[in-house]
């Protein structure tokens, strides 16, 4: 079935691409990762799953990402928070399950803190897949060659291949200062929540380490940490969008 036409928001003179399905809470919120799109096959499974169930789906492109307006290069994590706070609040009600991929596991994370601090306590778990929060810090800056510095203090930015597309990433100078400010993993992360972290071991791209890192920083008593030894980054085969599936369905039955 083909996704709905999306509607667009202004936020901060942005364009924003969002796409929403009505239905029962607890709603589901889908974050994408760095320079992926909302009609990607795990956002799609989701959308699939959502209306099979009757619950509110929600979704939406960065700036610079997909269907949304601006250009890649000018995104930064708070950039991308503030839309993705905006999309939250012009359009979900009630009680909401955060999923976030990779670079959205981040958002999600940066999104309860905000949220919180607002006195808005509606988000009722996260289901993390591949999470890769404060990446810029943790897992880009420590491994900079020299020849990246350069790019960096001399052009703003530097390039990298991408497996997963024709076009290399960009790493801005501006990405990785504002990455900085958004740090999550320096002490105890209250979420308030339940949290259910999906994490490849076969993962190039975000190692298995940062997810437990990421997990010991958490409540014990309310994190669930599924390792699937032949997991890549991607997490879609279709085995792993099953355990996507039961993760976010039980979450929904647990925050209802």
């Amino acid at each position: 079935m083909a996704a709905s036409a999306p509607v667009f928001i202004d936020v901060d003179g942005s364009s924003i691409a969002v796409r929403q399905a009505r239905g029962a809470a607890p709603g589901v919120v889908w974050l994408g990762g760095y320079k992926s799109d909302m009609l990607g096959t795990k956002a799609e499974t989701l959308a699939a799953w959502a209306s099979q169930e009757g619950h509110a789906y929600l979704r939406h492109d960065y700036s610079g990402h997909g269907e949304s307006g601006g250009e890649f290069a000018d995104g930064t994590i708070s950039r991308w928070l503030a839309q993705s706070l905006a999309v939250f609040r012009r359009f979900s009600q009630g009680k909401q399950i955060l999923v976030g991929s990779s670079m959205g596991a981040w958002i999600a994370l940066r999104m309860v803190q905000e949220l919180r601090k607002a006195g808005d306590t509606r988000v009722a778990g996260l289901v993390l897949l591949a999470p890769a929060p404060d990446f810029t810090v943790e897992l880009i800056e420590p491994v900079l060659t020299d020849a990246q510095r350069r790019d960096i203090e001399e052009k703003g930015f530097f390039a990298e291949p991408s497996d997963y597309s024709d076009e290399p990433y960009i790493y801005t100078r501006a990405l990785i200062e504002d990455g900085r400010a958004n740090r999550v993993m320096t002490g105890p992360i209250d979420t308030h929540c339940p949290v259910h972290i999906l994490q490849g071991l076969a993962d190039p791209d975000v190692p298995s380490g940062h997810a437990l890192k990421l997990a010991s920083m958490l409540p014990a008593d309310d994190v669930t940490l599924s390792l699937i030894p032949d997991g890549d980054h991607r997490l879609s085969r279709p085995e792993d969008l099953e355990m996507l599936k039961r993760a976010v369905g039980d979450m929904v039955r647990r925050a209802a």
